[in-house]
């Protein structure tokens, strides 16, 4: 085990969902040097689920969001930096400049920057009643134009706009889902299993609307707020207000000035070393190898953000190990909990258990009679069984995935008994 120094001091940049926990674990893992944390926003960490839906309605205040109260890291001495950014990383002299002109030096440096939201190009942002959803800031200032009777459009069919879109809906707006790709949630799901939480939405009231392609956001006469989103096919619908959710960007650009490969993300390997020594990474900002899945991805979910922060934390004082966990995603639109585990493949079956048109039930995606991918329905106490069919790769019989009578615990552990005796 590495000699943990207590006069070794590790900075970590991105005060969010993953640099929070990180800092939490080391001092779990016995860590006695300096933390200390950095972040943009002036606000205790916190976490951003329910930005879009409890905080959003008004059905849980913002303090709930808090990761931990200031006391804590008064008493686990985690040095906090908030409302100021890190502008530049000297590796040679290993320190960091921050916006307010002071400079930290570190021993040990983790990157958890994040995500921005994707801007929406030729979109005029000094108009009222265009928002976007990233921070509790954006949070308030959305809530408070959610007035029942006003029409909101919706641009971006991806998990961010329907859960704003279901609270909208909740509040009793008439909302409109504007998506240029033929399906909702292409890149996340598969389209036949994406076409159940579309029609999950009009049930609900809500308008889907896909293959649109936007041209411009129209102001009123006077140029103050938003008017009617205009299409490219010259059609127009009119708005009071508009939310943009078309994805967001990695915030790459700290780490490549200081000299880190990049390509969809910082660059790192299965336990969170970027390719600049004494530095690490982790959280949205990464594109790490994942050894389920034999390949590197980049995601954008609360429990990538949280686990591999905790997981690269303990490994930089730590002997380091692998940080290897079936992707897992989660969503709660109309009432209805939507979670996700493994990543879709075009090329699977997809494979029901249960009816697709109830709020209920499980689908499954097959690659090679293998799951890669599997949806819950409101049945969110079978995940756990998914993901270790996802990551044993063992080949799991469609004729069993879907009857409902065979109990998935039952399935996995036959097929792990058979694993064993082959």
């Amino acid at each position: 085990m590495p000699i943990m120094s207590a006069a070794e001091r590790i900075l970590i940049v991105g005060a969010g969902q993953a640099g929070a926990r990180a800092a939490e674990a080391l001092r779990g893992a016995g860590f006695a040097g300096e933390v200390g944390l950095i972040g943009d926003e002036p606000e205790l960490p916190y976490e951003r689920p329910a930005l879009s839906k409890g905080v959003l309605l008004g059905e849980e205040a913002a303090d709930t969001t808090r990761i931990h109260p200031a006391e804590f890291y008064r008493e686990q001495r985690i040095a906090l930096h908030v409302g100021v950014r890190a502008e530049a990383i000297s590796p040679g002299s290993r320190s960091v400049l921050l916006s307010d002109g002071v400079r930290l030096d570190y021993d040990k440096l983790l990157l958890c920057t994040g995500s921005r939201v994707r801007p929406l190009i030729g979109a005029d942002d000094s108009l009222g009643g265009l928002h976007y959803l990233r921070t509790l800031a954006d949070c308030a200032r959305l809530a408070r134009e959610l007035q029942p009777g006003r029409r909101m459009v919706v641009i971006g069919g991806g998990f961010i706009g329907l859960e704003v879109a279901s609270s909208a809906a909740k509040r009793g707006l008439a909302v409109t889902v504007v998506e240029r790709q033929s399906s909702l949630l292409e890149r996340a799901l598969p389209a036949d299993i994406a076409a159940h939480v579309e029609r999950l939405h009009r049930e609900r009231g809500v308008a889907v609307r896909t293959g649109a392609a936007v041209a411009r956001i129209a102001g009123d006469a006077a140029g103050k707020r938003v008017a009617a989103v205009e299409f490219t096919d010259g059609s127009a619908l009119p708005a009071d207000l508009v939310v943009v959710g078309i994805g967001i960007i990695p915030n790459t650009e700290l780490a490549e000035a200081a000299g880190a490969e990049s390509a969809d993300g910082v660059v790192v390997d299965e336990y969170g070393c970027t390719s600049v020594e004494g530095i690490w990474a982790a959280g949205d900002v990464t594109n790490h190898f994942n050894p389920i899945l034999g390949r590197r991805v980049r995601l954008e979910s609360w429990q990538n953000a949280q686990n591999q922060a905790i997981a690269v934390a303990r490994n930089m004082v730590q002997d380091p190990q692998p940080y290897a966990e079936v992707p897992w995603f989660w969503s709660d639109q109309h009432g209805v909990n939507i979670q996700m585990a493994g990543v879709a493949e075009a090329r699977a079956q997809t494979v029901w258990r249960g009816e697709p048109g109830t709020t209920r039930a499980l689908a499954f995606s097959l690659l090679d009679g293998r799951v890669v991918c599997a949806v819950a329905f409101n049945a969110g106490g079978e995940m756990r069984f998914v993901r270790k069919l996802i990551e044993t790769r063992a080949q799991a019989p469609a004729a069993a995935l879907a009857d409902i009578g065979y109990k998935l615990k039952d399935l996995v552990k036959n097929l792990a008994a058979e694993g064993a005796a082959a």
